[in-house]
């Protein structure tokens, strides 16, 4: 829950790092949250939908920078299923130690 809110705070923050549970985490959340909604009422759901694509983006970009890549990687994900399964596994990959050229590691969200 605390990297959900994370994730909102750093709204539209395309800068630093994600760390792996960050984004998982924040994955995870609206998953369940946009399946609930969407059960209880589809148009909600729609709408929480777009609401997060702008923090979910951010997040996105963060991990990759994380990793030592640029977020313009993630125009992968246009790239049918060979795109999508390189980005979940570098999503899934152990970010960089220490500092690279996008800054600090990620902060430990406790």
């Amino acid at each position: 829950m605390k990297e959900f809110i994370y994730c909102f705070k750093n709204y539209a923050q395309f800068n630093g790092r994600a760390g792996r549970r960050e984004y998982w985490m924040f994955i995870l959340f609206n998953m369940i949250v946009s399946f609930l909604i969407s059960f209880i009422n589809p148009i909600l759901g729609y709408i929480y939908s777009v609401a997060v694509i702008i923090p979910g983006l951010a997040v996105s970009v963060r991990r990759l920078h994380d990793l030592g890549k640029s977020g313009w990687f993630y125009l992968l994900c246009l790239i049918p299923i060979v795109g999508w399964i390189i980005l979940i596994v570098w999503f899934a990959t152990k970010g960089e130690e220490g500092e690279n050229q996008y800054g600090e590691s990620a902060p430990i969200i406790e």
